[in-house]
C-alpha cells in the first residue's frame, strides 16, 4: 500500500494514471474498458481542484480497490463513483450498460456523497459533532445492504486524502477530522488496516500538524538506528527458526517502525514522549500452519523475556472482523520489541479484512469467513444524535455483539458484555433498577455473559440494590458511569450515617449524661469540610482531626472526655475510648480483606459488616452504636514496573526516595534499558499494600513517567 501511495502521488497525467491502475489490475475484461472509457468520457472537461483532469481521480480509487479486492465489480464501481453524481449520466443509463449490481453500488456511493453538506461545517463549530453523527448514521444505513460499497468508499477517502493540499485550511481540518471518526473506525471494524492505518496517518497529520512532526523529525532522525536494530532482531530471529527446523521457504520474516498515529496514541495514553515509547519497531512472524504460530511463540519466549501482560492470543478467540494473529513483547539486548505471528492466510487477511477473500457469485454474497453480524447491528435507532455519534464511534473500535429484546429490538454491545450492560443499554433508570434477567427465556443473573444473538428480557423493581463489584464486570461505558454514580451516593450515605453513629458513640463514653444524636449531628452540620469529615469512618488521620475537634467542642461545653486510644484485636484497628473484648462478624455479608467495612457496638464486643452490607445500612439508619474499625493485615501485592529515567547524577536515589514515600518496597531494580540513544529505563519490582491496581498506576504516574506496569501476583490476570 506504501508503494501504490507514493507512486499516486506523483501521478500527473492520465496516461500513467492508467499504466498504474493495469498494473495492479492486469486482468481486464471487456466490460472493465467500457467502464473506463465511460468514465473519461463523462469527466472529459473536469478538472480538480489541483488543475489535474477529474478522472485520474476515479481511476487512482480503482487502483487502490484493485489492490485490497480483485472483484471487478468493485473496481468498475470505482471507476463509475462519481459518474452519476457530477456528469449527465443516471442511475438508469448504468444499471442497463453495467447490470443491476454495478448499478446499485454507484448509487450506494452516489447516496454516500449526497448525504454530506454541499458546505463542510468548520471545524469550530458547535454543529460539528452533530453532523459528524448524522454522516456517520446515514452513511452507515445507505450502505448496510452491500458493504462493498464500504470497501469502494474508503478507497475513495483514502485519495481524496492524498490530494487535500489542493484545498482551504478549513477544509482540511474538517475532512481529516470527518475521516478520523467516520472512517478510520469503519475500515478497522471490516480489518483492512492498510486502509486504516493509512486514513489515520494522513489525517492526524492535518488534525496534529505540530505532534505528527515531531514524530516525523524523531523517526527519520533515529531511522538508521532503528533499522539496525529491526534488522538485527530479524536475523536473530530468522536463525532461531532455521535451529527449529522450518525451512527458507516455510517462513517469513519483516519488521516495520510502528505508524505515526498508533505511536501518538501511545504518548497520551502513558504521558510519555516519543523518545520513551519502548516498542517502537514490530516484526511480524508468517509460517504456513496454526500450530506453528504456537511454535513459534514458545520458540520467542524461551529465547527472550516476555511482557505478559501484552500477550495477545487472536488465534484461539478471532476477532469479529476476522483478525488472527499472536501477539507478544519482548525484551532484547536493544531494547523492546513487539512480534506479531500469524499464518500467511492471516496475514492476508489482517491486511486486507473482509476484502481478502471476496468470492462473489450472484453479486451479493458474503464471505464466509467474516462475521458482518456486527454490520448489520448498527442501526440504532436513538433519538439523539449525539448518544448515536458516541455509541457508535465507541462499539466500532472493540469487538461486539447484537444482541435483542424479547420485542426484537437490536442492541449492540462489547464482547464480554453482560446482562446488565443490556439493561443500561435500554435506559439508565432499567439499569438501576435490575434485580434480574430472562437470556433466551432462561433465568440468569445480570453478571450472565452474552453472546451474540441472545434475546434478553430485564426484571426491575424499585427497591433493587446496586452492588459496587459489578463495576469491574460491565463493559460498558454506561453501565460503568451507573455503578459508579450509585455506589458514590450509597458511599457516602453510609459514611454520613456512620461517622455521626461513631461521634454519638464516642461522646457516650464521656463523664458526663448522653449526648442524644441529634445533638452530634448538629455539631457535625457545623463542620466547615463537612464533604472531608464524612470519610472518617475509613481514614485515620481524617477521624483523629474531626473526632478532636469534635471533643474540644464537648469540652467547651463542660462534657468532659477521654482521648480515643488505638486497639488491636485479631485482624482489626479500632479506635474508641471504652475497651473492646470480642469482635465477630454476622451472617449476612462476607468482608474479605480491603474491602471497606464498619463495626457496630453491643455491649463489650463489635460486630463487622460490610460498608455496603443491606443489614449495616439498616442498622445505621437505625442510629445503632458504631466504632472506627479499619483492617490491620493487608494482603500485599508485587508489581513489575518500567520507569523513563533520566540519566543524571542522584537520579536513582531521587527516584528510590519517592517510591519510599508511596510506601513501595522495591525488591529488585534492572538500570539501563535503551530505546533509543536518548532514553533509558529503569525496571523494578516493588512490593505495596495497595491492592487497587488503577488507583497505584494514577499515583506513580503523577511522580514518574511510567512506561509499563504488570501485577506480578498473577501476571496472566488483567486487574
Amino acid at each position: 500500500m506504501e508503494a501504490l501511495l507514493n507512486k499516486a502521488r506523483n501521478i500527473n497525467t492520465i496516461e500513467e494514471a492508467d499504466e498504474l491502475l493495469f498494473q495492479y489490475y492486469p486482468t481486464q475484461s471487456s466490460l472493465f474498458h467500457t467502464a473506463l472509457n465511460l468514465a473519461k468520457e463523462a469527466h472529459a472537461h473536469q478538472k480538480r481542484k489541483s488543475g489535474e483532469p477529474y478522472i485520474i481521480h476515479p481511476i487512482l480509487v480503482a487502483t487502490f480497490t484493485a489492490l485490497v479486492s480483485d472483484d471487478e465489480a468493485m473496481i468498475i464501481s470505482a471507476l463509475l463513483h462519481d459518474v452519476v453524481e457530477d456528469t449527465e449520466y443516471v442511475i438508469e443509463e448504468i444499471a442497463e450498460i453495467f447490470g443491476e449490481d454495478i448499478a446499485y453500488m454507484v448509487e450506494g456511493l452516489t447516496k454516500i456523497e449526497d448525504i454530506r453538506e454541499e458546505k463542510l461545517i468548520p471545524s469550530t463549530s458547535d454543529k460539528k459533532l452533530i453532523s459528524s453523527a448524522l454522516t456517520f448514521r446515514k452513511m452507515l444505513i445507505s450502505s448496510i445492504k452491500d458493504v462493498r460499497v464500504l470497501v469502494v468508499k474508503l478507497c475513495d477517502r483514502l485519495h481524496n486524502m492524498t490530494t487535500l493540499d489542493a484545498l482551504p485550511k478549513e477544509k482540511q481540518l474538517r475532512i481529516a477530522e470527518e475521516t478520523m471518526v467516520v472512517y478510520a473506525p469503519i475500515a478497522h471494524r471490516l480489518g483492512i488496516s492498510q486502509l486504516k492505518n493509512r486514513l489515520e496517518d494522513l489525517s492526524f497529520s492535518y488534525i496534529y500538524p505540530e505532534a505528527y512532526k515531531k514524530i516525523e523529525d524523531y523517526i527519520e532522525g533515529n531511522r538508521q538506528n532503528l533499522k539496525l536494530k529491526l534488522n538485527t532482531f530479524i536475523s536473530s530471529i530468522q536463525k532461531l527458526m532455521k535451529e527449529q527446523g522450518f525451512e527458507k521457504d516455510e517462513f517469513e520474516v519483516f519488521g516495520r517502525v510502528k505508524h505515526y498515529y498508533s505511536m501518538y496514541q501511545k504518548m497520551q495514553r502513558k504521558g510519555i514522549g516519543i523518545d520513551e515509547i519502548l516498542d517502537l519497531i514490530a516484526i511480524r512472524i508468517l509460517v504456513k500452519k496454526d500450530i506453528d504460530c504456537y511454535k513459534v511463540l514458545g520458540m520467542l519466549h524461551l529465547n527472550y523475556k516476555p511482557i505478559i501482560s501484552r500477550f495477545k492470543d487472536y488465534i484461539t478467540l478471532p476477532k469479529e472482523n476476522g483478525y488472527a494473529t499472536i501477539h507478544t513483547t519482548l525484551f532484547n539486548d536493544d531494547g523492546i520489541v513487539e512480534a506479531q505471528i500469524r499464518t500467511f492466510e492471516m496475514h492476508k487477511t489482517a491486511e486486507f479484512g473482509i476484502a481478502a477473500h471476496w468470492r462473489y457469485k450472484d453479486g451479493r454474497e458474503k464471505p464466509k469467513t467474516v462475521n458482518l453480524d456486527w454490520l448489520e447491528s448498527l442501526q440504532y435507532q436513538n433519538e439523539s444524535v449525539e448518544e448515536f455519534y458516541s455509541l457508535a464511534k465507541g462499539d466500532l473500535f472493540v469487538d461486539d455483539i447484537a444482541v435483542f429484546s424479547p420485542d426484537g429490538d437490536n442492541y449492540t454491545l462489547p464482547r464480554k458484555s453482560v446482562a446488565l450492560d443490556f439493561a443500561y443499554a435500554i435506559h439508565s433508570e432499567v439499569g438501576d433498577k435490575a434485580v434480574s434477567a430472562l437470556v433466551n427465556k432462561r433465568k440468569a443473573s445480570l453478571l450472565t455473559t452474552l453472546k451474540n444473538g441472545d434475546i434478553v428480557r430485564i426484571f426491575t423493581d424499585e427497591n433493587a440494590q446496586v452492588h459496587c463489584s459489578w463495576y469491574d464486570t460491565v463493559m460498558t461505558s454506561k453501565a460503568k458511569d451507573g455503578i459508579r454514580s450509585a455506589c458514590n451516593a450509597k458511599i457516602k450515605e453510609c459514611n454520613k450515617l456512620a461517622a455521626i453513629n461513631i461521634l454519638t458513640e464516642l461522646a457516650n463514653h464521656c463523664s458526663s449524661e448522653n449526648v442524644s444524636y441529634r445533638d452530634v449531628e448538629e455539631l457535625f452540620n457545623l463542620c466547615t469540610l463537612k464533604e472531608n469529615a464524612y470519610k472518617m469512618t475509613s481514614n485515620r488521620g481524617i477521624y483523629k482531626e474531626v473526632s478532636s475537634k469534635f471533643l474540644e467542642s464537648l469540652n467547651s461545653k463542660n462534657i468532659l472526655c477521654s482521648e480515643p486510644k488505638e486497639t488491636i484485636k485479631e485482624h482489626f484497628r479500632f479506635i474508641s475510648n471504652f475497651e473492646i473484648e470480642h469482635v465477630e462478624f454476622d451472617y449476612c455479608c462476607h468482608p474479605k480483606m480491603g474491602d471497606e467495612i464498619v463495626a457496630f457496638v453491643e455491649e463489650d464486643k463489635v460486630i463487622i459488616h460490610h460498608k455496603l452490607c443491606q443489614e449495616a445500612y439498616k442498622l445505621m439508619s437505625a442510629k445503632k452504636p458504631m466504632v472506627f474499625v479499619a483492617w490491620v493485615d493487608e494482603q500485599t501485592e508485587r508489581y513489575q514496573l518500567i520507569i523513563s529515567l533520566q540519566n543524571r547524577k542522584g537520579i536513582l536515589a531521587e527516584l528510590l526516595h519517592k517510591l519510599a514515600k508511596l510506601d513501595l518496597n522495591v525488591i529488585n531494580i534492572e538500570l539501563g534499558i535503551k530505546s533509543s540513544e536518548s532514553a533509558e529505563f529503569c525496571k523494578l519490582e516493588v512490593e505495596t499494600k495497595e491492592q487497587n491496581m488503577k488507583r497505584l498506576q494514577e499515583k506513580l504516574s503523577k511522580k514518574f513517567k511510567l512506561v509499563e506496569m504488570i501485577n506480578l501476583n498473577d501476571a496472566y490476570r488483567k486487574k
